[in-house]
C-alpha cells in the first residue's frame, strides 16, 4: 500500500484509464436471482455520477467482469461506457488489447477489483484499488483501499480521486449540477 500522499497523487494524476471490476465492485458482491432465474443486481447512483465524471474530464472508463448480465449489460449503457467486456475470462489479455487500442501504458491505468481473479491486472497496473472489504489478499496488493464498501460508492471514491489529483473537487462536479447531466453518455 502506498503511504507516501504526494507518490499517490502523481500516480492518480497519471491515470488516463480507469477499469472497474463489477460484482464486489459496482455491486455489493450480492448475487439475487428472480423466482424465474432472472439475476438482480444493485448498483449506486453515486458510482454512476463518478464514471460519468470520469468522462467528462477525459478520463477513458471501462467495465471488465468475468460474469455477463442483462443488469450490468443495462447498467455500463445507462452510464454510455463504450469501453465494456462481460464474460471475460483472462482480464489481463483484455485490458491490454485495449491498451493497445487507446494507446496508453500499464502506468497510466487505475484499475478497482476485489478478488483474486483481479491480482493479475492489478499487480501490473499504475495505481491498483481495491474496496474496503475485498479479499485480504487483494488489499495486500493495492496501492490504495477505499473507505467504501463494494457496490456502496467505490467508484465515487475513486473518480474523486483521480479528479482531485487534477482539480478542486468544487471545478469537477461543477458539470454534475448541470441540468444536462443526467443525460450525458460517456464521451470517450
Amino acid at each position: 500500500m502506498v503511504d507516501d500522499s504526494l507518490s499517490l497523487k502523481n500516480k492518480a494524476n497519471a491515470i488516463k484509464l480507469v477499469v472497474f471490476d463489477v460484482d464486489g465492485v459496482l455491486t455489493d458482491g450480492t448475487l439475487v436471482y428472480s423466482a424465474d432465474g432472472e439475476q438482480v443486481k444493485h448498483f449506486n447512483v453515486k458510482d454512476g455520477v463518478g464514471i460519468k465524471l470520469l468522462s467528462e474530464f477525459a478520463i477513458h472508463t471501462a467495465i471488465i467482469s468475468a460474469k455477463a448480465s442483462a443488469p450490468l449489460t443495462r447498467r455500463a449503457s445507462d452510464l454510455g461506457v463504450k469501453h465494456f467486456f462481460p464474460g471475460t475470462k483472462d482480464k489481463w489479455a483484455c485490458l491490454s488489447e485495449l491498451m493497445s487500442h487507446l494507446d496508453i501504458t500499464p502506468e497510466q491505468v487505475c484499475y478497482v477489483g476485489d478478488d483474486v481473479i483481479d491480482l493479475k491486472v492489478m499487480m501490473r497496473v499504475g495505481l491498483a484499488i481495491a474496496p474496503s472489504d475485498a479479499f485480504w489478499l487483494v488489499q495486500d496488493n493495492a496501492h490504495i483501499i477505499t473507505q467504501a464498501a463494494g457496490g456502496r460508492g467505490v467508484a465515487r471514491e475513486v473518480a474523486d480521486l483521480i479528479l482531485g489529483s487534477r482539480m478542486s473537487l468544487k471545478e469537477a462536479y461543477i458539470k454534475a449540477m448541470l441540468p444536462e447531466f443526467e443525460t450525458l453518455k460517456s464521451k470517450d
